[in-house]
């Protein structure tokens, strides 16, 4: 057995949390590469190696001095290097960073250094071999990742390597600058390296025992999801639940690799199991509850729209024309509702009205602004009768009122949408009459 082991910065911001780090690796030698992210937070008002990178490149890109700014992201590795009694140096290597930034090499190359240096460390503690992504990881000339590129180069290297450290977070352009996925985005390249090496196992670690029912800032103590599907996932990853980068599910789910999210302070916790699919019955009819603020609604009516070929077509192309994307698009015989990011909208909002106006020529456009989305998600579901019913029931008697509701024909989800006032009285009902009464 093989497993592909991602630690983020939380689990990796001081050398006590490399010294967990370095205990779970070495509790099972079935875990055999290593994805480290940049060292993050020690404590709430510290500052991620990351940023600290952002804002040391900023200043080099505008000649100012940045000396002691490159100082103190030496002194945090140092003061890492330090606590794990390690011989190594890092001096030639923040030369380079100085020679680099001074050459102007780029944000993406500034902010990439975090992860190759905490690796460097990582692989010196382990007695791992360092593997640069910049060598494995390829993107091609637009930009976009390379996947058959660094899948042939990169599972041949792994074939001969019994163990390795790869930073996450980034990989090359042909030209062999350095290129970054977006922020998170060790999450994607585990999940990379995973497929690679051909693993059984991709585990995450991070600073929560895996995927919850619902916001812990909203929900007191929510219930952890023992196991959940990549379809129930992407649907809850997209309404806003960001334990996971959502990219991050792709190349594992073409390999039925399956996800494991845990604790790295709690390594006794099973976490939260992420598979194709599973006879496993969850513990209750939904898998999750996520949402987002912030939409508006654009209500379109016109008699005999619907016998009208391509009117759904030409209402979505004033807003492509315009460079909105729509969220949901719920419809009746004469009326067609749009919901759309708020903050696309506002600025282009006369100018989508008159496109609306030209194209479909309506009898009536209302908007309505200030609106959450809600998703309900669950392959339970599917099986259990009555659950939009109870949804119903639940913000009624909440005193909500709905906006919109939009169920998917796969049954695996219920969109609502509510009041951005009432976003987390609405979460906190459907919570309560799905998981609380159950309790």
């Amino acid at each position: 057995m093989k497993k592909v082991v991602k630690f983020g910065g939380s689990s990796l911001a001081s050398a006590e949390q490399f010294k967990k780090v370095g205990d779970i690796i070495r509790s099972d030698e079935t875990r055999r590469y290593v994805v480290p992210s940049a060292p993050g937070k020690r404590f709430s008002d510290d500052i991620k190696v990351t940023d600290m990178l952002y804002a040391c490149y900023d200043e080099a890109k505008a000649g100012k001095d940045f000396s002691d700014a490159l100082k103190g992201i030496a002194d945090r590795y140092q003061e890492i290097i330090d606590g794990l009694g390690l011989s190594l140096s890092l001096e030639g290597e923040f030369k380079t960073i100085e020679e680099q930034f001074k050459a102007q090499a780029g944000s993406d190359y500034a902010a990439s250094r975090g992860e190759y240096l905490n690796s460097m460390i990582m692989a010196e503690y382990l007695g791992y071999e360092f593997l640069d992504s910049a060598k494995y990881i390829f993107f091609d000339e637009n930009g976009v990742f390379d996947g058959d590129k660094t899948q042939k180069i990169l599972s041949k290297k792994l074939e001969e390597t019994e163990r390795a450290v790869i930073p996450g977070f980034y990989g090359s352009m042909p030209d062999g600058s350095v290129k970054t996925f977006s922020r998170g985005g060790s999450d994607v390249t585990g999940s990379i390296v995973a497929k690679a090496a051909h693993v059984d196992l991709y585990e995450n670690w991070t600073d929560v025992s895996g995927f919850l029912i619902a916001d812990p800032r909203i929900i007191d103590n929510p219930k952890n999801i023992t196991t959940i599907t990549y379809r129930e996932l992407r649907e809850l990853s997209y309404m806003g639940a960001t334990v996971l980068h959502e990219d991050a599910i792709f190349p594992v789910r073409k390999e039925g690799i399956p996800i494991n999210i845990r604790n790295t302070n709690r390594p006794e916790d099973p976490g939260t199991m992420i598979v194709e699919t599973t006879c496993v019955r969850p513990e209750y009819t939904i898998t999750g509850i996520a949402g987002r603020k912030g939409f508006v609604s654009i209500n379109i009516e016109k008699d005999m729209m619907n016998s009208q070929i391509g009117f759904g077509r030409k209402v979505l192309g004033c807003f492509e024309k315009h460079g909105i994307s729509f969220e949901h698009m719920p419809s009746g015989i004469d009326t067609l509702t749009v919901f759309v990011h708020q903050d696309e909208f506002e600025s282009k909002e006369q100018a989508v009205l008159s496109s609306l106006r030209h194209a479909v020529h309506p009898d009536m456009i209302e908007l309505e602004s200030d609106l959450a989305l809600i998703a309900v998600v669950g392959r339970g579901m599917k099986a259990t009768r009555g659950t939009a019913g109870r949804i119903f029931s639940a913000l009624a008697h909440a005193y909500i009122n709905v906006k919109m509701i939009d169920q998917g024909s796969s049954e695996l989800n219920i969109i609502i949408g509510v009041k951005n006032s009432d976003f987390e009285k609405a979460i906190k009902a459907i919570y309560d009459i799905f998981v609380t009464v159950q309790l």
